[in-house]
């Protein structure tokens, strides 16, 4: 019996309807990027494992996609490398690996390239990644990434100003109910501080990465399977800022909350300063901004790349979860060999925008309709001044098409509806020879007869 094919699990076909919708999320990240002086950059769809391995915690280089070598990639495994696990193998197999996300990739541009850019140098990047996760809803396996970076500049103005670009775009989309979520990497090294294990910032942001999706239960469980003590967990959650925020104060007053029991954190109060700041510069720079904005000390991100103020946007219309996210790293390029050069980036989830669009039909309707006109086929006699007239539509910026087959007017009406064509034009000989055409509006059943030198100004 043969297999009837599908898409990988995890992946997507895009047919031309959801193909324009997905274009116009594009377009509208892509205008406001411009609009913020950043410009674009596109890098391979894979690298070598060298240059993603390690930045992205085990959690994540576990979810690579890699490349197996070519030819005998078994060559250089010996039987002890077998009985040592995959770790071992792994890089003696695949030398290489699709690439996990856009920043690791434009971390190592602007290391090897810094001869050709201009610091502080602004990127945006629109392509897709890949991580093998568990496919579900709002989780794919390969999905685009739409992402706009600054490096070669620690200012806290660019949080601010990353934070206004967050709120336009969602704003152009009318995705409602939006907040951009905002901490900084430093406070929760000052909480780790305060419960007695500074040096164990990395676990407890990886489980508390985790409490929008397992529950305060959750995290203290997963706070235990990762040896933390009782005295550690109770008085984690013992900071009442921290885990029952009071939505009702205002940022600055959860962060002067915050600072008074950091208080003995240098760390610690140093992310609040830099938070403060940043509250501040989006005051200046976006007022509007600031109801959109929640200060959040539970958000993790758990990439430990990042080292100052993270953002994640969500939106409570629809269940889901982030739409974006980022943040400040102040290394990332060290890695590479170019040392000292901070940099702080955002990332939109399209394929995630696009499903909360979707259910809540928030995509504007012209959408649907790319093809605004479609000429009928009355067979060989009228065809060159079909052809004719279909050449001028599109010169005159109109999107045309002219029925192919000779078939029933009835059919050709039933395939112009079905691709959402608001337009058909009627042009056999009686029209030719009146020097017009009948215009047929779908969405309606009109039909009116209209002129050729009419014709271009109405359907425009």
């Amino acid at each position: 019996m043969s297999l009837k094919p599908a898409p990988p699990k995890g992946t997507r076909d895009f047919l031309p309807a959801e193909m324009q919708r997905r274009k116009y999320i594009f377009g509208e990240i892509e205008s406001v990027f411009k609009k913020y002086g950043f410009l674009p950059l596109e890098t391979p769809s894979f690298e070598m494992l060298s240059t993603l391995t390690g930045k992205y915690g085990e959690e994540g280089d576990q979810l690579m996609f890699r490349i197996l070598n070519s030819g005998n990639f078994l060559e250089e495994v010996s039987n002890q490398d077998l009985t040592e696990g995959y770790k071992k193998v792994s890089p003696k197999i695949a030398e290489k690996a699709l690439r996990y996300d856009l920043t690791i990739p434009f971390a190592r541009v602007v290391a090897t390239r810094q001869q050709d850019i201009s610091l502080p140098f602004r990127r945006y990047q629109i392509q897709p990644v890949w991580r093998a996760d568990r496919p579900q809803k709002g989780r794919y396996r390969e999905f685009y990434q739409c992402d706009a970076d600054i490096v070669g500049s620690d200012a806290l103005t660019l949080e601010a100003e990353l934070s206004a670009l967050y709120v336009e775009v969602f704003q152009r989309l009318k995705i409602p109910q939006v907040q951009v979520h905002l901490n900084n990497r430093k406070i929760l090294a000052g909480i780790a501080e305060y419960c007695g294990e500074a040096d164990r910032l990395i676990d407890m942001t990886i489980a508390l990465d985790k409490l929008d999706k397992i529950g305060q239960d959750g995290v203290r469980k997963e706070l235990e399977a990762k040896g933390f003590g009782s005295d550690f967990i109770e008085k984690l959650f013992s900071i009442d800022v921290l885990f029952h925020s009071e939505t009702q104060k205002s940022g600055q007053a959860l962060l002067s909350d915050m600072k008074s029991i950091l208080s003995g954190s240098a760390t610690g109060l140093k992310g609040i300063e830099e938070f403060e700041a940043v509250l501040n510069y989006l005051e200046a720079l976006s007022p509007d901004s600031l109801s959109q904005i929640q200060v959040d000390f539970t958000l993790a991100r758990g990439l430990n790349y990042y080292t100052g103020m993270i953002f994640e946007v969500k939106t409570t219309a629809v269940k889901m979860g982030s739409i974006g996210g980022g943040g400040r790293y102040d290394n990332l390029t060290g890695t590479f060999g170019l040392k000292g050069i901070s940099g702080v980036g955002i990332s939109f989830g399209a394929d995630r925008i696009y499903d909360v669009m979707e259910e809540l039909n928030a995509f504007p309707d012209s959408l649907d309709s790319p093809v605004k006109v479609c000429i009928a086929n009355f067979g060989a006699s009228s065809r060159k001044e079909n052809l004719k007239l279909l050449s001028l539509l599109r010169q005159k910026g109109i999107p045309a098409e002219y029925f192919p087959d000779d078939k029933k007017l009835p059919k050709q009406i039933e395939y112009a509806l079905k691709k959402n064509i608001p337009w058909m034009i009627l042009q056999g000989e009686a029209e030719i020879e009146k020097d017009g055409v009948e215009l047929k509006n779908l969405n309606k059943t009109e039909q009116v007869f209209c002129s050729l030198s009419d014709l271009v100004n109405v359907l425009q």
